[in-house]
């Protein structure tokens, strides 16, 4: 499965193209790093699909086209500034990002990451699979809210397409419980004598 590790994304967050065409396609990208959507659904995305929520943040509200299911994203404060990016910078119309061919964006992606300096494949799915992990797993955001955050029809999906990274997030979650025990034990014996 490829998706960008935090390094990488910081290195395309903060790398400033001069080109105007990678520079939109990778706020594109970005987008949908921060917010989990899809190709279709983030092109199809308009002002009037995102409104406050409950929480007094904007939500997006839409049914997702593969599964037919409602999905609710809140939108993230990076996805907030790059909606403001494409209204100061790109031809929108009735739209949140410009509208570019999948096809388009994937060439140009294959670019930016020579660009940029990253190793991987980069398409525009690899940004959904970006949000899963890099954003949600692997800062602790549990299976069932990354589930529901994909539109996933089952958890079960979520949990096959994203098993390799849950071990990973176990193991490192192991990896910290044997530090404090350890450290516990340590205490417990110095205590003692």
């Amino acid at each position: 499965m490829v998706f960008l590790t935090q390094e990488e994304l910081h290195k395309l967050e903060d790398f400033h193209f001069v080109q105007m065409r990678l520079e939109t396609v990778k706020n594109i990208y970005l987008f949908s790093v921060y917010t989990g959507l899809a190709y279709h659904e983030a092109q199809a995305l308009q002002p009037k699909h995102i409104a406050k929520g409950f929480d007094g943040r904007n939500w997006i509200a839409l049914i997702r086209q593969k599964t037919d299911r409602e999905i609710s994203i809140p939108l993230l404060p990076q996805a907030e500034q790059l909606i403001v990016w494409f209204r100061e910078h790109c031809q929108v119309g009735n739209y949140v990002q410009p509208r570019i061919s999948n096809q388009k964006i994937n060439s140009y992606l294959r670019e930016i990451a020579d660009i940029v300096g990253i190793d991987k494949k980069l398409t525009h799915h690899t940004a959904r699979k970006t949000f899963a992990t890099t954003i949600l797993l692997y800062n602790d955001v549990p299976i069932e809210v990354v589930s529901k955050l994909l539109g996933h029809s089952d958890i079960s999906v979520t949990q096959r397409s994203y098993a390799q990274v849950l071990n990973k997030n176990i193991s490192n979650h192991i990896g910290r419980l044997e530090n404090q025990l350890l450290h516990k034990n340590a205490d417990l014996q110095q205590n003692n004598h």
